[in-house]
């Protein structure tokens, strides 16, 4: 294989709506990999339709999608011309289902659509999409529409996605494609899959043959990928190695949950990942999580990686999708020398419904402070981080530990499962300015994410005040341009 084919620099694609067609753009556009976020983009494709859609660059895609009846039934649904009242709350997208309606699926398609056609709009670089494992519902028609946007990568972490690759193959010859559903309950007789077949969902329309994308699954081990490479149901091309000080969902660490002082997990010599093993696997790879400088890029080069993935020092960059008000703050708390006593990064063991450990910065109006977040009314109005589950009557359905502690337990649920959970869905919505009021009139409070990079932000706003021959403190944002050039690509 010719590994040259592949860009050594790859933009993480950051959810909700953080990694936007935006950054991905402005990357791709300099000869890297630009990459999307597809988590819960239908529900921002929605709310950037009731916004008004700024710059109208979402109608604009909206109309080179293959269907114009479907993209009109959408429209129809959810644009407000100028935007909606400030004060009204957000119309909400349907919940998904083992089976979810066409016209959610449909909706999912088109809005994956929008993010990857904008991205890779009026230019010949490539462009990939970033999908969680753990968020299996709306994958399928967030591939397809990828897909039928041309997209060039797609990278799945937060589970083992060792499907995708199969379904890869199917989507891109336009058959039906099929990912199993884990569901708590269920036996070993039983067999949950969620559907999705382009001639149902898409309709009457010309099926040309489509690209089928490479495949760089997430991992944590070289284990982990040595069995994603023989056991897959398709072709998988390359790795994403996430250490444990990467941004968003963390993989556990091996062995029991043991918690340092400050509460956070313990990580040891078993969750370090083993280069050479990963070079014998004779697929290029990439390492993530705290390696933004270019001295790190040359070492992790030395010992066989192709290159690095970088999501936080992007992340906080003028084109993501991060409020820029949030940004704003951050980088001023930065610059100013205004570090937390424990550090800028918490790693939370429980916050997050997956059970996967979470990142988030600490600032103390955000829900990553316990004492805001216990001011919230709980509720599961996104429901992209449920658990399904085989009810005593035998049907499926689904919970979320995040949810009112006495629906969750209502439900089968443990209470035990709720203590220290957050609503990742809302919070995370509330971090791109699209922020849900709720039936108590409070609009839901951010979190943000961010890796242990975020240390490194100083040495790019230094770089650009010597740039520009100005006081670091009178620096106010920086671009992705800034970030390509601070890592010497």
């Amino acid at each position: 294989m010719n590994i040259n084919i592949h860009p050594q620099l790859i933009q993480g694609g950051m959810g909700i709506a953080v990694s936007n067609w935006k950054l991905a753009k402005v990357v791709s556009e300099k000869g890297y990999l630009g990459v999307v976020s597809g988590t819960a983009i239908n529900t921002v494709l929605v709310r950037r339709l009731q916004d008004g859609d700024p710059g109208g660059h979402t109608r604009r895609a909206m109309l080179a999608f293959p269907s114009q009846e479907i993209v009109q039934n959408i429209l129809k649904q959810y644009y407000i011309e100028n935007g909606k009242d400030p004060q009204q709350s957000y119309k909400r997208s349907p919940l998904f289902n083992l089976k979810s309606s066409t016209q959610l699926l449909q909706l999912t398609m088109v809005a994956s659509f929008v993010e990857v056609f904008l991205a890779k709009e009026n230019h010949s670089g490539r462009v990939g999409i970033n999908l969680l494992e753990k968020v299996v519902l709306p994958n399928l028609a967030c591939l397809y529409g990828a897909l039928l946007a041309d997209v060039d990568y797609v990278i799945m972490g937060a589970g083992i996605p060792r499907e995708i690759p199969g379904a890869l193959d199917l989507l891109s010859e336009n058959k039906e494609a099929s990912l199993k559903v884990p569901v708590v309950g269920s036996s070993s007789e039983d067999n949950y899959v969620t559907l999705f077949d382009p001639k149902e969902v898409l309709g009457e329309v010309y099926f040309k043959p489509l690209k089928r994308p490479y495949f760089f699954p997430i991992v944590s081990s070289s284990v982990l990928a040595a069995n994603l490479k023989k056991k897959s149901t398709g072709r998988v091309d390359g790795f994403i190695v996430e250490s444990s000080l990467a941004g968003g969902h963390n993989a556990p660490p091996r062995g029991p949950m043991k918690l340092n002082d400050l509460g956070e997990p313990i990580y040891g010599d078993r969750d370090t990942v083993d280069l050479a093993e990963m070079k014998a696997l004779e697929l290029p790879f990439w390492m993530a999580g705290y390696y933004a400088t270019s001295e790190k890029i040359k070492e992790v080069q030395s010992q066989g990686a192709h290159g690095i993935q970088v999501g936080t020092l992007f992340a906080f960059s003028e084109e993501s999708g991060f409020d820029s008000k949030l940004k704003e703050k951050v980088i001023t708390k930065i610059i100013q020398g205004e570090r937390p006593e424990n550090g800028w990064v918490f790693t939370d063991p429980v916050s997050s419904p997956t059970g996967f450990p979470f990142k988030a910065v600490r600032l103390d109006d955000t829900v990553s402070e316990e004492s805001v977040y216990l001011q919230r009314m709980r509720i599961c109005d996104l429901g992209y981080l449920r658990h399904a589950y085989k009810t005593p009557e035998g049907k499926v359905s689904q919970r979320c530990p995040a949810e009112p502690i006495e629906d969750f337990v209502k439900k089968g649920g443990d209470i035990v499962e709720t203590k220290g959970r957050k609503c990742l869905c809302n919070a995370l919505m509330a971090d791109i300015g699209m922020a849900q009021k709720q039936s108590d009139q409070s609009f839901e409070k951010p979190l943000i994410t961010a890796g242990d990079d975020l240390n490194n932000l100083f040495r790019i706003l230094n770089q650009k005040a010597r740039q520009n021959h100005i006081d670091p403190k009178e620096i106010k944002s920086y671009s992705a341009v800034d970030v390509i050039s601070y890592l010497g690509f």
